[in-house]
């Protein structure tokens, strides 16, 4: 008897403890790895009609890499390029031509080129879920950062109806 009183208190602790544990438990969108290759190859399309021949990369929430893609002739440095771009736009939730717009307009912004993994160049653009940041797509190898930022553009734009149904 007195085994089964204690055995009640225990499940009873451990039931009343549970809806505090749940709320300490986050619950967060992510990028899978199929979407990551949809936006790299939309990437690819947009960047490859306008004759550019770029490298993508797609990050996930964490800045963690799902998906890298070269296309034939672009240049080695564009990987890299494309994976830093990415990774500045996820971490400050801003297209990485605003974050060099700000950093060339504010003084006291200026030092964030010397952050690790940073890239101030057009190209970067984050992903997003209503306000909640997904990922990122970063894009390197066009004649300018701007033209790298409008195939990123191209890319969510021509899967906003994926986005929109998460």
């Amino acid at each position: 008897m007195k085994k089964s009183i204690l055995l009640a208190a225990a499940l009873f602790s451990t039931a009343a403890a549970m809806p505090a544990f749940a709320s300490n438990v986050l619950t967060e969108k992510n990028l899978s790895l199929e979407f990551a290759d949809k936006l790299a190859q939309s990437a690819i399309h947009a960047c490859s009609a306008k004759n550019y021949n770029v490298a993508v990369t797609v990050v996930d929430r964490a800045g963690v890499v799902k998906i890298v893609k070269r296309m034939d002739n672009a240049g080695p440095h564009t990987v890299e390029a494309s994976r830093m771009k990415a990774y500045t736009a996820l971490t400050t939730k801003n297209t990485t031509g605003d974050v060099m717009k700000s950093a060339q307009d504010n003084a006291g912004a200026q030092n964030m080129r010397d952050i690790p993994g940073f890239l101030l160049l057009g190209g970067g653009i984050p992903v997003k879920v209503d306000n909640q940041t997904i990922g990122a797509i970063g894009i390197g190898g066009a004649p300018g950062g701007h033209l790298d930022q409008q195939c990123a553009v191209d890319a969510l734009e021509a899967n906003k109806a994926a986005l929109n149904a998460s």
